[in-house]
């Protein structure tokens, strides 16, 4: 088992935004997280990476213990993490971005040219734009450039948190295609995401929160065949 999380509980100050969390993430797979706005999703993907601290329950990855780790650490293990809202640095150019996604492999110089050759070859469109600030490029291409800084630590899991979020359909069909192609080169990943109709097409499973708990789980095609999810979340 890649990662096991087990009767996780997180806060915000006062605020309890997660409620006894158990999942499980085989190496390989790609998992959707699937939940309307403000139920959870993101504060689960936070706090894998150490950004928010569990008040109770246990992150195991690759069988060792990480809830206690700082986020830095949790990285050098091998969780990258693509932020909801994209979080770039919009000052400075793609190039340096994707450099800054590599900081803590900085030593295998090698192994960075190697996977900025495969972002280059996922993303033609980043590689033509190296030069360009950041803040300047069109939403479609900071969501890859996003995607892009992540895979540059070479992670073992890579977590997208909504990268469907602001883009145009046309745009948004281009990235899950890009997300299921990292898929099946073997990129373990969780898949954060309120459009799930999206989601569930190219996952393996899925994971739905409500509120802060998991409420459902399965295969996507019974989660697709569920009748809650049709009518909650795919507009049946």
């Amino acid at each position: 088992m890649l990662l096991r999380i087990e009767n996780l509980d997180s806060f915000y100050g006062e605020a309890q935004a997660l409620r006894q969390i158990s999942l499980e993430v085989e190496e390989g797979e790609l998992v959707a997280l699937l939940g309307a706005n403000g139920t959870g999703k993101t504060t689960l993907l936070r706090t894998i990476s150490g950004l928010v601290k569990p008040k109770s329950g246990k992150i195991e990855f690759q069988g060792k213990r990480i809830d206690q780790l700082s986020a830095d650490a949790i990285v050098k293990r091998g969780i990258s993490h693509s932020p909801e809202g994209r979080k770039l640095f919009g000052d400075m150019t793609v190039f340096k971005n994707l450099t800054l996604g590599a900081y803590v492999r900085r030593k295998d110089k090698t192994g960075i040219e190697e996977t900025l050759q495969l972002v280059f070859d996922l993303f033609p469109v980043l590689e033509k734009r190296r030069q360009q600030r950041a803040g300047t490029l069109s939403g479609g291409e900071q969501q890859m450039l996003s995607i892009s800084r992540a895979l540059m630590a070479n992670p073992k899991l890579l977590m997208l948190d909504e990268p469907s979020t602001g883009l145009a359909p046309m745009v948004v069909s281009n990235i899950f295609k890009i997300i299921k192609g990292l898929s099946e080169k073997g990129i373990t990943i969780i898949l954060a995401e309120q459009n799930a109709n999206m989601a569930l097409k190219v996952a393996d499973r899925g994971y739905v929160l409500e509120s802060g708990e998991l409420i459902l789980s399965g295969d996507t095609q019974m989660l697709l065949s569920d009748e809650r999810i049709k009518q909650v979340y795919l507009g049946a």
